[in-house]
């Protein structure tokens, strides 16, 4: 008899299975194999908030096929990921497929090559029910919010919405920056620079102050008064400080500083940056190696990394870059607090595998994020970067003042780099503050300096930026709110449901997500306030670590939401928020009321608000500039009563052309009707009887060459 191995990913099987070779079968769940239905609460909560799992729809062929495979195998071995996710999988499984929890049939890899794969086979432990256990909480609390909070804010605000525990409180950091920018006012100020030449060479230095100290300059007037006083100035240096510094490379990546740095560097939004992780972590076939994964785990906080992790690039850093490029003493970094330690920072798996070696068997997005964790680890291990300093201060005394004590001050900032250290691999001042000091040319105090150009210029105070996704995710880590496994679904998530929009890649809250902020608010304040938020984290944690009872836990927190909830209901009853944004300006042709947008089971629909005195509903139309090929009429978008979208003619019934393809707007070169594009990119002609297609002008321009 075999041994069976059960993973998550297809991906992950086919490469185990190559490292563990004959007498091994495995097999992947392909994710979850039983969860909540979502039909109903599925929380029995007058039964210590006993969940009612089932298997999930479209897995019972498969949990068929391995419970077979189980009564054939001499041994099974849960091999799903190693975080709260991947261990409740394993217990779920182990209940469904008839396992003993108390045996050691548990294993973990934190990085998917040959030896790595048979350590953990050879080390199989029990399955750990604080990380169950701290699952199943997390579970439960988001269904107890999701399926009792929804429906409140549905029948408030707009039928269809939904709150979320984490994301709730998401939304409120979008809307609260908004308000923050909203009541910004900006202040006026002023800088004046002055473009000095030093031995024929050039730097500007910027207005500090004058003799009685430093100096804000908040109008033109107070500019004014300074450029006044420097009309016809001698300018000269009255000190040069010179000194070093020492820059420190950053860590190895966790989770969040991946996301955060792929979305900086390579534009990646977090939920693509973790499928390639994970791609990465599972397994890619290299060229001359096979398949290996290139990466360890993708989801963690971790700053730690192995002693022989550390060995095997400290050795490559020496015989790549020389022993100058290594510290003198190691270097630890140390997580923040709260941080989970179970897994290593994510680095590579084999050092010695530069991103340009594995490049012609990566994709592209695969060989820019490989690219990035492999620089930033092995930089994370290096020498620090020396710069050599250089600060001038610079006297200019007017005519005026030419006979006083009195004179204004300059100065001017600039380094060079005297040792690379780290930044020959990675140069880590790539985000928005990079530094404004410039290079300066070599002077001394004896020196003499012209006056080139000297000018102000006004400038204004600025709000507070927008979030991006990467300083969203940087502030939910801060704030402790949300884990690493949770980061890229918040953001994708509430854009989905249309609380937030991005705009010019940040997030901007639309008047739903402003509105529906507001209400839980006032009306469940705990729910959307970061610091109770994290405190959940924390009793999850504490779970996780067996300090704190689960359902104790659950109990606390539900009976106090459950009477918060209930004094809501009563204290709202008959009350509406009615969004600007759902008003249209089609006018009903029964009563003439603009008629206003809701959403429905198959989607969004027109209806009068004069309802109940007015039934009057109609389907949203979207208009389009393409006519129809065959009777000239407008074509318009639709919808199936599922929810899909075609196009079809206007003139419906007498004209019952359709398609599933979109419209171009644009005319077929061969006879003049509607172009449509349809799957693959493909382009073509809406006239039946026009062959025109993108694809056939090619292959004829390729004939004709």
């Amino acid at each position: 008899m075999s041994k069976l191995v059960i993973v998550e990913s297809p991906t992950k099987a086919s490469n185990i299975k190559k490292y563990l070779g004959a007498g091994y079968d495995v097999m992947a769940s392909v994710g979850h194999v039983r969860d909540l239905p979502a039909a109903k609460l599925s929380v029995d909560i007058k039964n210590d908030f006993a969940p009612k799992y089932a298997i999930i729809k479209g897995k019972e062929k498969l949990v068929k096929e391995l419970k077979e495979k189980v009564n054939e195998s001499e041994e099974v071995y849960l091999a799903t990921d190693p975080d709260r996710e991947g261990e409740a999988i394993s217990w779920h499984l182990a209940i469904l497929l008839g396992l003993d929890q108390n045996e050691k049939n548990r294993v973990k890899f934190n990085e998917i090559n040959e030896s790595t794969v048979k350590k953990g086979i050879s080390n199989p432990e029990k399955i750990d029910l604080g990380l169950v256990n701290a699952q199943q909480a997390r579970r439960i609390l988001d269904r107890l919010v999701g399926y009792k909070l929804s429906p409140f804010i549905s029948q408030k605000i707009r039928r269809g919405l939904s709150a979320g525990r984490v994301q709730s409180v998401a939304v409120r950091m979008i809307a609260d920056r908004e308000e923050e920018i909203n009541a910004f006012v900006p202040e006026e100020y002023w800088l004046i620079d002055a473009k000095l030449l030093v031995n024929r060479r050039q730097f500007t230095a910027s207005f500090t102050g004058d003799e009685t100290g430093n100096i804000k300059l908040n109008c033109k007037a107070a500019a004014d008064k300074i450029l006044n006083r420097l009309e016809d100035a001698d300018y000269s240096i009255i000190q040069i400080k010179k000194g070093q510094r020492k820059r420190q490379p950053a860590p190895p990546f966790t989770t969040s500083t991946l996301q955060q740095e792929a979305s900086k560097r390579l534009g990646f939004q977090a939920q693509k940056t973790m499928k390639i992780a994970q791609e990465l972590y599972e397994g890619v076939n290299i060229k001359g190696m096979g398949s290996i994964g290139l990466i360890t785990y993708m989801r963690t906080d971790s700053l730690r990394i192995s002693e022989q992790a550390r060995a095997d690039a400290n050795a490559y850093i020496n015989q790549a870059y020389g022993s100058s490029y290594l510290p003198e003493k190691p270097r630890y970094f140390k997580a923040r607090a709260g941080a989970q330690d179970g897994h290593e920072a994510i680095r590579p798996t084999v050092i010695t595998l530069h991103p340009d070696k594995a490049r012609e068997s990566l994709s592209s997005d695969q060989y820019k994020l490989y690219n990035l964790i492999w620089r930033r680890y092995l930089a994370s291990l290096m020498q620090v970067c020396v710069q050599d300093t250089v600060k001038v201060e610079v006297k200019a005394v007017g005519a005026a003042d030419k006979n006083s004590d009195r004179f204004c001050l300059f100065s001017a900032s600039g380094y060079s780099v005297k040792f690379d250290g780290y930044t020959v691999l990675y140069e880590d001042n790539f985000s928005d503050d990079k530094e404004k000091e410039r290079k300066l040319p070599p002077m001394k105090e004896t020196d003499e300096l012209k006056l080139k150009e000297l000018a102000a210029t006004e400038h204004f105070t600025q709000p507070p930026s927008r979030y991006s996704e990467a300083s969203l995710i940087k502030a939910l880590e801060e704030t402790g709110v949300g884990r690493p496994s949770t980061y890229a679904s918040i953001v994708s998530i509430i854009i989905k449901r249309e609380y937030v929009v991005r705009e010019n890649k940040l997030l901007k809250p639309t008047e739903l997500g402003m509105a529906t902020t507001v209400l839980l608010k006032e009306r469940f304040p705990k729910i959307v306030n970061t610091k109770f938020t994290a405190l959940m984290e924390t009793k999850l944690d504490e779970v996780e670590n067996g300090k704190c009872e689960y359902i104790a836990m659950l109990r606390e927190f539900y009976d106090e939401f459950e009477a918060t909830l209930q004094k809501a209901k009563a204290e709202m009853v008959g009350q509406k928020i009615r969004l600007e944004a759902d008003i249209t300006d089609i006018l009903c042709e029964k009563c003439g009321k603009n008629m206003i947008i809701k959403a429905g089971r198959f989607g969004k629909f027109l209806a009068c608000p004069g309802y109940p005195d007015c039934k009057n509903t109609k389907p949203i139309i979207e208009t389009t500039d393409a006519l129809c090929p065959r009777c000239g009429g407008k074509i318009i978008g639709k919808k199936t009563k599922k929810g899909y979208q075609f196009f079809g003619c206007s003139n419906y019934p007498e004209c019952n052309f359709m398609t599933w393809d979109k419209p171009l707007g644009e005319s077929c070169p061969k006879c003049g009707k509607a172009l449509f594009k349809g799957r693959g990119g493909v382009i073509s002609c809406g006239n039946e009887q026009c062959d025109y297609t993108t694809k056939a002008a090619r292959k004829k321009a390729e004939k004709n060459e």
